[in-house]
């Protein structure tokens, strides 16, 4: 029989998943992907509101031509076909996007032949994505990809972990992100309390679904401020 003291004990005994690790430990990290010697593929994934795309971005102008970066959300659908579909007002759900378009872009970057293949970008302002928007040259050694739904095992996305060669997860802290997501909402142009009703009652639900995934992460990182330099780096 197990005593709630035994309980107690198992769960401070278990190691914590989360590694701290600062931006630059991460571009490290990356760097070193870049230079297997093949081409590979790496995801950022985590909640709605972690910083994948900060985070993207970051490794994106580090790294320079030895890496492009593919977002899961060129493949939304168009709003008119969510609209079709009566998932306009949840757009951002699983089932919201091209999931089998997106796999199939992976499986040819994967295995690229061609000189310049072209993905989409999704665009912000417009709400919308825009085909053959960035080329991936043959020669790129890294592929980044981001987005929530990366390690999900439902509604076609378990095709998408095989083609990813290492997942980095990117846990906040469920108020802090919210707050992101409200923030991010406004500047789109909705109100306060249209930004707050989005979050709670969209992006809470999504960030729940992407939460149970995190466990099948190569990597479950929460951020720290920039490590110190040393007097060699300096």
């Amino acid at each position: 029989m197990v005593t709630n003291v035994d309980t107690t004990k198992a769960a401070i005994a278990a190691p914590d998943p989360v590694r701290r690790m600062s931006l630059d430990d991460l571009i490290d990290r990356a760097h070193t992907l870049a230079r297997s010697g093949r081409r590979t593929t790496l995801a950022v994934t985590g909640a709605p509101g972690a910083g994948k795309s900060t985070v993207s971005a970051a490794l994106l102008q580090a790294l320079g031509d030895q890496a492009v970066l593919v977002g899961m959300d060129g493949f939304h659908l168009a709003d008119d076909e969510l609209v079709r579909l009566g998932r306009r007002d949840r757009k951002g759900a699983p089932d919201t996007f091209d999931v089998g378009g997106y796999v199939a872009l992976l499986r040819r970057l994967r295995h690229q032949t061609d000189a310049v293949v072209y993905a989409p970008r999704f665009d912000r302002g417009l709400e919308a994505a825009i085909a053959g928007a960035v080329p991936v040259h043959m020669e790129t050694p890294l592929v980044i990809t981001e987005g929530n739904y990366l390690l999900l095992d439902e509604l076609g996305w378990q095709a998408v972990r095989p083609c990813l060669d290492e997942v980095w997860y990117l846990d906040v802290q469920p108020d802090e992100r919210s707050e992101r997501l409200v923030a991010r909402r406004q500047s789109f142009g909705d109100s306060p309390g249209a930004a707050r009703a989005w979050v709670e009652n969209v992006d809470t639900a999504n960030s729940l679904i992407v939460e149970a995934t995190r466990d099948r992460a190569d990597l479950v990182v929460r951020l720290t401020a920039a490590r110190p330099h040393t007097p060699k780096e300096l």
